[in-house]
């Protein structure tokens, strides 16, 4: 079955879920997912920003990190809950809410858990590089909790984080977000237009065969 999806055209969105400009970008990327046709598979890859750590984060990134978050509200037009810096007890740990969205993979609710991170770090002023925000969300999503601990901390997780961070260096991605088509064993980096969803599936479709190029849809 993995070698039938990566036969077909494969669009891989290379993202970290505590990533700003991937939550920049969740408006544009919305609009994108239900435009490209079927026969077109999305894979996302969870890319790591930073590394487990139980350090607190030096007011000086804190500073550094908040002056992204705005940076990001400037040019996408996306929210932020400055409230976190406040309430939270910032880490530069990204790690736990990737092996999330792998865990909910596992329940099918990937892309669930990606926007109920995303909307929990910032815009509910939670901290998804803690386990008990994680499992909370989990919860919240109607997931089984157990199961979902249990994955969280196990070895197939960690196993699929690992596979997923090879697979961001094979693709020679640095920078999240990314998009790279695979289409007839060949990798093309994809544009970011953080705030028009139209020019990603024209530059698709220039890289498509004709057959398929003309099976995207145009809104």
């Amino acid at each position: 079955m993995r070698d039938t999806l990566y036969a077909m055209p494969t669009l891989f969105h290379i993202h970290d879920p505590m990533c700003s400009w991937c939550w920049g970008y969740r408006r544009t990327w919305d609009q994108i997912r239900p435009r490209l046709n079927p026969a077109i598979s999305i894979v996302n890859v969870v890319g790591g920003l930073a590394p487990d750590s139980d350090e607190s984060m030096p007011l000086e990134l804190q500073r550094k990190i908040a002056g992204y978050w705005r940076d990001v509200a400037e040019v996408t037009g996306a929210e932020f809950n400055f409230d976190f810096w406040a309430r939270c007890k910032p880490r530069r740990s990204t790690y736990p809410a990737c092996r999330a969205v792998l865990a909910a993979r596992l329940q099918d609710a990937e892309q669930q858990m990606i926007e109920a991170i995303q909307q929990a770090y910032y815009l509910r002023a939670l901290n998804p590089s803690d386990t008990e925000v994680l499992v909370s969300l989990a919860g919240e999503l109607d997931l089984d909790v157990a199961r979902f601990e249990r994955d969280l901390a196990g070895s197939e997780v960690e196993s699929a984080l690992q596979q997923a961070f090879a697979l961001r260096k094979s693709l020679g991605v640095y920078s999240f977000p990314s998009l790279v088509l695979r289409v007839a064993g060949q990798y093309h980096p994809v544009d970011i237009n953080y705030c028009e969803y139209q020019p990603t599936l024209d530059e698709i479709a220039l890289l498509l065969p004709s057959t398929e190029a003309t099976a995207l849809s145009r809104f």
